[in-house]
């Protein structure tokens, strides 16, 4: 088990965002390090719905932003945005329907889900948000 770190590659340069991710990477962490520790189903259920509770927060605190400064591609991140909380929703009820959650599979399913959605949407809007702050 690897813990993500909220580095240089990870920072898009904006400091609220920047801190809304590292929230998000900890609470990662943590549900990951609960599943090999072995922690109670209750334990990571609700592990699981607040990474899920600050992440929809985290998606309207962006969207507020890109919609006070004019984002162009607003429409887009924000229909990722509501796609990766789908999906990070039924991976929850996958979890609550069965207690389990793959430690391979799913696990990584929600480390490329975080840290592909900074590397590419985030990164972009952190770059327009620069310029335009």
């Amino acid at each position: 088990m690897k813990d993500l770190v909220l580095d240089g590659t990870l920072q898009i340069g904006i400091d609220e965002i920047d801190d809304d991710h590292r929230k998000l990477v900890d609470l990662f962490n943590i549900l990951n390090h609960s599943l090999t520790e072995g922690a109670t189903t209750d334990y990571i259920e609700s592990v699981l719905e607040e990474l899920i509770n600050c992440t929809v927060w985290h998606f309207s605190h962006e969207e507020r932003l890109m919609l006070k400064y004019g984002y162009d591609r607003y429409l887009e991140h924000k229909t990722e945005h509501r796609d990766l909380i789908e999906s990070a929703k039924a991976l929850q009820q996958k979890f609550i329907q069965t207690g389990k959650l793959d430690e391979g599979e799913d696990i990584e399913f929600l480390e490329r889900w975080l840290t592909e959605h900074i590397l590419v949407a985030d990164l972009r809007l952190g770059t327009f948000l620069i310029d335009a702050m």
